[in-house]
């Protein structure tokens, strides 16, 4: 699927990779990992093409730079910081799926099961949107069409809880047919969604370590905190993934999506000393729902 071959980049006399050798095939769900600097972004941008670099890039046989509009109708991309595009929404939808010959209603209906509703938004101008509106629907433009491969790069940074677990479960309709390059500075973020994990520092590849699959995309928990007393702090932070307390504000109850669960015992983790119990059931989850013929 993806094939890099002694790859380097240089900024000036700077280089920011490294001979690096590295193959992806279908089916990876890859977390991309490292400091600032260590050069994920580099990576992911020769890969799109944006960059010329040393060795050879290969996604299918194509390349990326050479082959930029083939390949780029192939692959779904959502960046850690939104361009700042004026174009309004409905533009950039039409823009974005005549790329890759898709139906851009597709991708109208993935922002709307993400919570946005982009018909309403359609003049719109894209940069007036709030962050998470921004986010969502760059993540519908990129999963509302066919792709062989998604590079995500901080994908759910500024989703709420219930948009993040739609995310998750869109994720899991495209987990066995595509590749996926997630890439994050912090490995708890992304460890519940892949199957691998590659480390890079100063542009090289310094751990490529096979990960359990064992988490359910589409799943979710039901959860129960108890609390030994009450916390304004506390509550402040649980509100925020939808959680709800009691009248003594001792209990809270919710739900958190199953690929999120590292990420929420992080929250509850700074309230250590606060913490009673905790309880967490999964629940079965439905098998997602096939894409139509169209897809």
């Amino acid at each position: 699927m993806i094939r890099f071959e002694q790859v380097t980049k240089r900024f000036g006399r700077v280089e920011v990779l490294k001979a690096l050798d590295l193959d992806i095939d279908s089916g990876h769900r890859v977390a991309l990992v490292g400091s600032n600097g260590a050069g994920k972004t580099t990576l992911i941008r020769c890969l799109l093409g944006e960059y010329r670099c040393e060795g050879r890039i290969a996604i299918d046989g194509l390349d990326p730079r050479a082959q930029r509009t083939e390949v780029l109708a192939r692959v779904g991309f959502v960046p850690q910081l939104p361009p700042p595009l004026k174009m309004p929404v409905g533009q950039l939808l039409r823009f974005a799926a005549g790329v890759c010959d898709a139906d851009p209603q597709r991708m109208v209906d993935v922002a709307g099961r993400l919570g946005l509703d982009a018909g309403r938004f359609r003049r719109h101008p894209f940069v007036k949107l709030s962050g998470g509106q921004k986010q969502k629907l760059l993540i519908a433009i990129a999963l509302g069409r066919d792709t062989d491969l998604l590079i995500l790069d901080e994908p759910a940074a500024n989703l709420d809880p219930e948009a993040r677990h739609i995310f998750f479960k869109l994720l899991a309709e495209k987990q066995d047919r595509a590749a996926m390059l997630i890439s994050s500075h912090r490995l708890d973020e992304v460890a519940a969604l892949v199957n691998r994990v590659i480390e890079l520092d100063q542009g090289r590849v310094v751990l490529d370590d096979r990960v359990a699959d064992l988490v359910d995309l589409a799943s979710r928990l039901s959860c129960s905190v108890g609390l030994l007393r009450a916390d304004d702090a506390f509550a402040r932070a649980i509100a925020d993934w939808g959680f709800r307390g009691d009248a003594t504000g001792l209990t809270w109850t919710g739900t958190v999506a199953g690929p999120d669960r590292l990420r929420f015992l992080g929250v509850l983790s700074r309230y250590a000393a606060l913490l009673a119990q905790i309880h967490m059931d999964e629940a079965q989850a439905a098998p997602p729902p096939r894409e139509s013929a169209h897809a």
